[in-house]
């Protein structure tokens, strides 16, 4: 999450597609527009952030967003981070000033999700977030900070919330993992404040992650159970905090992976992860010609955006009172 050798940190990547770019807050981000858009009508967007020494062009590469993008017609916007505020141009999650709503990095990214709204047709109540390691843990921040915003969040080897608190901190739980999830989920919930509600969330992480440890993938997934469950306590609702159901599967010449499932006793899934035996750190199912990807495990992209839409149109937690 904080570099590594064997990634590429000039991001010169080529691709065909073409994006739109713009500059928010200070920083810059490239929107890809799917040639089915149509300005009469409602478009979901996806708001999808890179990891360490990446780029917009790279992350694209390696997850084939824009691929799913074109075949189910909603716009991507990937926001992209600067060396000037990391060296690495990591998102600083592990930073207080990054970790609310109102200010840092949160401020900006939703500011261009504002910017994009008053440009194209977005559907309101189909604006999902999907991050990779430390664009996974600022997209959870983002959720808490900004939850009227999001119908669901993805999260590829990412850390629960406000896991960190400094940069020594961080590179600790990123090897041990973080505070009590059960507290963090707590804080989540209060972050979210008068605007909270249910973020439907699918979690994916590698058994052999030696750079985000697994037992982070794991509290993601007790936090965000968490913070739904103080979401849906409003609504006569619960969540289990064990596992409801058990997929055992295998990439057919690829890897072996389980995937959990968490339902609320209405039966609906809010939470669910995707375990991949043997897969380090890197995007389950991406093109091998982006950094950090593993093209063996089961395809992130696909399932996220089958799960978003799913869980959007069968529970119909876009239609919560939004702002």
């Amino acid at each position: 999450m904080f570099g590594s050798p064997s990634a590429s940190s000039d991001c010169n990547f080529e691709t065909r597609e073409t994006f739109k770019e713009g500059e928010y807050g200070g920083k810059s981000y490239k929107l890809y527009v799917p040639s089915t858009y149509d300005k009469e009508k409602a478009s979901p967007l996806l708001v999808m952030l890179h990891g360490c020494t990446q780029c917009a062009t790279d992350f694209a590469i390696g997850t084939e967003m824009n691929m799913l993008a074109e075949e189910h017609n909603f716009l991507v916007l990937y926001p992209e981070q600067d060396a000037k505020s990391n060296p690495n141009k990591c998102w600083n999650w592990f930073e207080p000033l990054h970790q609310a709503r109102g200010r840092g990095e949160p401020a900006a990214i939703a500011g261009m999700i504002e910017e994009i709204k008053e440009a194209y047709t977005i559907d309101n109540h189909k604006v999902f977030i999907a991050g990779m390691s430390a664009g996974g843990a600022m997209s959870i921040i983002m959720a808490a900070a900004y939850p009227e915003v999001f119908s669901g969040l993805g999260v590829g080897a990412g850390l629960e919330y406000k896991g960190a608190t400094s940069v020594f901190d961080a590179l600790n739980v990123m090897n041990n993992g973080g505070p009590n999830p059960f507290e963090q989920g707590y804080l989540a919930y209060k972050e979210m404040g008068e605007r909270a509600r249910v973020i439907p969330t699918i979690v994916f992480h590698g058994t052999s992650d030696t750079t985000v440890a697994p037992i982070n993938g794991e509290q993601v997934v007790s936090q965000w159970i968490v913070t739904n469950d103080l979401v849906e306590r409003h609504n006569a609702g619960w969540i289990c905090h064990g596992v409801n159901e058990t997929i055992k599967g295998k990439v057919r010449n690829g890897k072996e992976y389980t995937h959990d499932l968490y339902r609320n006793k209405r039966g609906e899934s809010i939470v669910e992860k995707y375990t991949v035996l043997n897969m380090g750190h890197a995007w389950s199912g991406g093109n091998d010609n982006g950094s950090f990807t593993d093209s063996e495990g089961p395809h992130a992209s696909k399932i996220m955006w089958d799960f978003f839409i799913r869980e959007n149109r069968k529970n119909g937690y876009s239609n919560q009172k939004s702002s």
